[in-house]
């Protein structure tokens, strides 16, 4: 096996992010559920986006997050995701590199627009997301850059993107290809709402091609349709090698071959802003599995940077990750 030149690679929906505070009230009045995603076409993208507050817009899609918080970290890392030839498909690549993350993959021409998510954080930190997914959603097995997966320790799949046949397919694609270089394939879940679309699938792909599954106690407890999280944790133990199960203030509990890990929530002293939470925590997870730290280590890794994510507007860190895990003596 050559050796790597890459702690992980992620592929996603490549999303701008537009967030803004709401009230109930106005998430009642249009009529979404809060605390879910939902993907809207580009006829109510623009029509929502008008009635929203003042917003902080910035490149984001949940595997990006994660990825520009493995560079965060001091890892290095890649992104592959779709975006189109316009102004915000220029603003996501230029956000993304400025992290530290390489990003080469070819625009969409002369098709739809580059994909936005419209996240509504109301005052309890809950966030209600709203995608249009564009370019993003043209992803296919052509886009998935088989060297650079080659290259990387880890290749990080998105649940989100696991919306149509050609993306499954490249999934499939990127697991062949990590895989057949001796390298770890993770995916995360993402949201219930992508569980419950595509729930035989899913199970499916982790049985054959997920070495390391990301999902928090809402996605796994759909994955096995149970209301039980003992229940949900024991099955998946069957089907996938790592499991890391979040729970938000009750922590994570990692599943493996070693038996149940449990590690609290890192403390935070207000929470501002639950959006990016889970990528972070992946990203922290990730990090510390790339340098063959415990599981126990890399959950608590976790934990720090989805601590830091939430006392904070956004889903980029506002401090540099690595120094908050120096301080904590997780480096």
């Amino acid at each position: 096996m050559a050796a790597h030149t890459l702690d992980v690679v992620g592929i996603g929906n490549a999303i701008v992010d537009v967030l803004a505070q709401a009230d109930d009230s106005f998430i009642a009045a249009e009529k979404l559920t809060k605390g879910t995603m939902a993907l809207i076409d580009q006829a109510q993208a623009t029509t929502l986006y008008g009635k929203m507050k003042a917003s902080v817009e910035a490149s984001g899609g949940s595997a990006a997050n994660t990825i520009a918080g493995v560079a965060s970290l001091g890892g290095k890392a890649a992104y592959i995701g779709k975006v189109a030839d316009d102004a915000l498909g220029k603003v996501f690549a230029r956000d993304l590199r400025a992290t530290g993350v390489r990003y080469e993959t070819s625009p969409l021409s002369g098709g739809s627009a580059t994909a936005r998510c419209l996240i509504l954080v109301t005052p309890d930190a809950q966030r209600t997301m709203n995608t249009f997914l564009g370019a993003s959603a043209e992803f296919q097995p052509g886009d998935v850059d088989g060297d650079l997966v080659a290259a990387a320790q880890v290749t990080y799949l998105e649940g989100y993107l696991f919306d149509r046949d050609l993306a499954k397919d490249a999934f499939r694609q990127a697991g062949a290809y990590a895989h057949k270089a001796g390298r770890k394939v993770s995916l995360t879940l993402s949201d219930p709402f992508c569980v419950d679309r595509h729930r035989d699938d899913f199970r499916s792909f982790i049985r054959d091609h997920v070495d390391i599954l990301f999902a928090n106690e809402s996605e796994i407890c759909s994955l096995y349709q149970t209301s039980d999280f003992k229940e949900a944790a024991a099955a998946v133990r069957g089907d996938a090698e790592i499991a890391v199960l979040t729970r938000s203030e009750k922590g994570a509990t990692v599943i493996s071959a070693q038996g149940p890990v449990d590690v609290a929530a890192a403390p935070v002293s207000r929470v501002m802003d639950t959006t990016g939470a889970g990528d972070l925590f992946a990203a922290g997870f990730l990090y510390g599995f790339t340098r063959n730290n415990d599981f126990a280590h890399c959950a608590k890794l976790g934990a720090l940077c989805a601590a830091e994510i939430i006392s904070h507007f956004g889903a980029r860190p506002e401090t540099k990750l690595s120094d908050l895990a120096a301080k904590a003596g997780l480096a």
